[in-house]
């Protein structure tokens, strides 16, 4: 089931992005990219709609998924 993201307090959107990025363990080139920057560009993803937040009631967990690879969790 997806989440919106504007409905979760500030703290627990940030805590579940910042999970979500240590993670990814994405490999951003030769470049390093901070924490906070790699927060905002999730964050980001959220707002254009390429990223969700989803609940699996099978799992009893949310994770944030790209929207091009959600499939719903029918139980």
């Amino acid at each position: 089931m997806k989440v919106p993201y504007e409905q979760l307090e500030t703290d627990t959107l940030n805590t579940l992005i910042e999970h979500f990025v240590l993670q990814e363990g994405t490999d951003y080139g030769e470049q390093e990219v901070s924490l906070s920057t790699k927060v905002e560009q999730v964050r980001d993803q959220l707002r254009r709609g390429e990223a969700l937040i989803v609940y699996s009631e099978l799992h009893e967990s949310v994770h944030i998924v790209l929207a091009a690879d959600y499939q719903p969790d029918d139980g």
